[in-house]
């Protein structure tokens, strides 16, 4: 990648967007990085800074859905311009469908899906006007088939792959590129801050997500993947064969699913 892209990288306090600013940052990019949590922000912000970029850190929760078009100009603003948007904020879930609250199930869809697609829809226009950019957004396997304890959440994921894939489609010409990033078990603090049935943290970390690639080593096959403009990036470990078999052989992978710990 050419030294000074600007890239805007949301859930960037903790996990793949953290560990991929880093990656960024070794390439001396201009970087924005957007999360809830403004003092761990600042910390990444340092050692992005010290890496050799420039950072420029916008904290905001993206379950406000109200402010997000002022966030947006906010971030083209701190340097003029946004060559890749990283949208990478996301919560999970670990409750059953019934036992779920419709206002869990609203707040992991206005993170997941409705913040990317309102950014996507204020930002587009610039890159446009800019001769064309990268968004790249993370999905999941999940987003390629259902899971126990994941309804809301494979719901946005699911959604997070039309609306994105159709974005690279219609908008292909104006040389824009649409990444999906697609993790398996990454050894992150997602399942610690999955939403249990009535919105509550799960708050502990899960045996198969503790025992997942790093997300170092997923950051760097990101990156990668991003800087190359490739549609489509899967990460993770032997978990990612259920993606294959799923489109292969369907009834398998629904009885596979239903035996798969989902805790």
């Amino acid at each position: 990648m050419q030294n000074n892209k600007t890239i805007w990288i949301t859930g960037a306090s903790s996990g793949i967007g953290e560990a991929s600013a880093y990656q960024f940052a070794k390439e001396k990019a201009n970087l924005i990085l957007t999360a809830t949590r403004e003092d761990k922000l600042k910390e990444v912000q340092q050692k992005c800074i010290s890496l050799g970029a420039q950072c420029h850190i916008l904290p905001y929760d993206l379950s406000d859905l109200e402010n997000i078009d002022e966030l947006t100009v906010k971030a083209i603003s701190a340097f003029g311009n946004i060559d890749i948007a990283f949208l990478n904020a996301g919560i999970s879930q670990r409750s059953k469908t019934l036992d779920t609250s419709f206002t869990v199930d609203e707040k992991i869809m206005s993170v997941n899906f409705f913040a990317p697609v309102k950014i996507t829809k204020r930002l587009l226009p610039k890159m446009i006007e800019n001769g064309g950019g990268t968004i790249a957004v993370t999905s999941s396997i999940s987003g390629k088939f259902g899971f126990p304890l994941r309804s809301a959440y494979a719901s946005s994921k699911f959604a997070v792959y039309g609306f994105f894939e159709t974005v690279h489609a219609e908008y292909y010409n104006d040389n824009i590129r649409v990444v999906m990033v697609c993790p398996g078990r990454i050894n992150t603090n997602i399942s610690y801050n999955a939403l249990e049935a009535d919105g509550t943290k799960h708050a502990k970390m899960d045996s198969g997500q503790q025992g997942g690639m790093s997300a170092q080593k997923a950051a760097i096959k990101i990156v990668r993947a991003i800087n190359n403009r490739k549609p489509e990036v899967l990460v993770g470990g032997k978990e990612l064969i259920m993606v294959y078999i799923k489109r292969f052989c369907p009834s398998l992978a629904r009885k596979l699913v239903r035996k798969v710990s989902a805790t």
